[in-house]
């Protein structure tokens, strides 16, 4: 072990959340990716949702090695999944890796080692696109033949953005496919919203987002610090499906976006829930029209609008009276 590189003095629970056997080969890798660390998880967590055969596989698979293979307890969909990991973990550090991604090496080692500061309540890291083929003309970047480059819409994949910050440095909200929060966080303002997570293919999220936020603003309340960070060397490789790289799905995700974050402004407040969002569209798509029209990609260019335009419709649909009014927050267990 490299002296200059303790192990961290935090424990962790790494969490894989699962819900259909056809990611079956993907979270075989993503488990494995977490066995070959070169710090030890204290606890990986495979919770399954609501599939009872691929409960019965996970168990068989994983359990001879050490694994806990849980069913969900909550609502179907990934925050209730995550929910229920979060009430069995055991560490400090509670890690979510999703179950379509592969962690690289020093991943956790990269993910806690900023828990030595007491004030840092969340760390997350970058998520690198693993294209069926190549990146796709209608998701447009600044190299497209760099599998670890991005792209102003790479979240729509759920990987690391365009926009987002290129060495470690404070962000408000965590990616979920690759992230960690204190388990302190979740006993000071509950869990994820579970009206607002990802069920199956069902696109809507931002529950990630909401629960920083969240969390942010207790601790602010409470005097106490509170620091999100984006470690870029914590990576993992996010495998894109091909049912991620058309027009349609480009359409759906970006309507789905903004309903989202018409649910989050309304949990707490536009100000927080847009504060990133406003300098992204106001800095980082305007460049990538500009860039993509320059460089003769105009499917690029126009994959910017189209995605900006559908995410505006969807967001001020959510804002309709009454639209989100469904959405709750979870109980706190502040005090508890």
């Amino acid at each position: 072990m490299n002296p200059a590189q303790p192990d961290p003095a935090v424990t962790a629970s790494v969490v894989i959340c699962v819900y259909t056997d056809k990611r079956w080969f993907d979270i075989v890798a993503a488990v494995e990716s977490v066995a070959a660390q070169d710090v030890a998880a204290a606890e990986t967590i495979v919770v399954v949702d609501h599939n009872d055969a691929l409960l019965e596989r996970a168990s068989r698979t994983f359990g001879p090695r050490g694994v806990r293979v849980l069913p969900s307890v909550h609502r179907q969909g990934l925050s209730g999944a995550r929910n229920t990991a979060v009430e069995a973990a055991t560490g400090e550090i509670i890690v979510f890796l999703d179950d379509d991604a592969a962690a690289r090496p020093g991943w956790l080692r990269a993910l806690l080692t900023p828990y030595a500061d007491p004030a840092v309540i969340g760390v997350g890291g970058i998520a690198h696109p693993r294209w069926p083929e190549r990146r796709p003309v209608m998701l447009p970047g600044y190299a497209p033949d760099n599998r670890d480059a991005t792209g102003e819409l790479d979240w729509v994949v759920g990987c690391t953005y365009t926009g987002q910050p290129t060495t470690a440095a404070e962000m408000r909200n965590l990616m979920g496919c690759n992230m960690s929060l204190r388990a302190e966080v979740f006993k000071r303002v509950g869990g994820f919203a579970e009206d607002i997570g990802r069920i199956g293919k069902n696109p809507l999220g931002c529950e990630e987002t909401e629960l920083c936020i969240r969390a942010t603003q207790a601790y602010k309340k409470d005097g106490r610090p509170a620091r999100i960070l984006f470690e870029p060397r914590a990576a993992v490789d996010h495998r894109v499906s091909e049912d991620r790289v058309h027009w349609e799905y480009l359409r759906r995700r970006s309507w789905a976006e903004g309903l989202s974050k018409a649910a989050v402004a309304g949990l707490v407040g536009s100000d927080d829930a847009l504060s990133t969002e406003r300098g992204y569209v106001a800095g980082v798509l305007p460049k990538g029209v500009l860039r993509e029209l320059l460089r003769r990609r105009p499917k690029g260019a126009a994959a910017i609008v189209y995605c900006l335009g559908w995410t505006a419709a969807g967001y001020l649909r959510g804002r309709l009276p009454g639209a989100t009014a469904h959405v709750r927050l979870p109980a706190s267990n502040a005090g508890a």
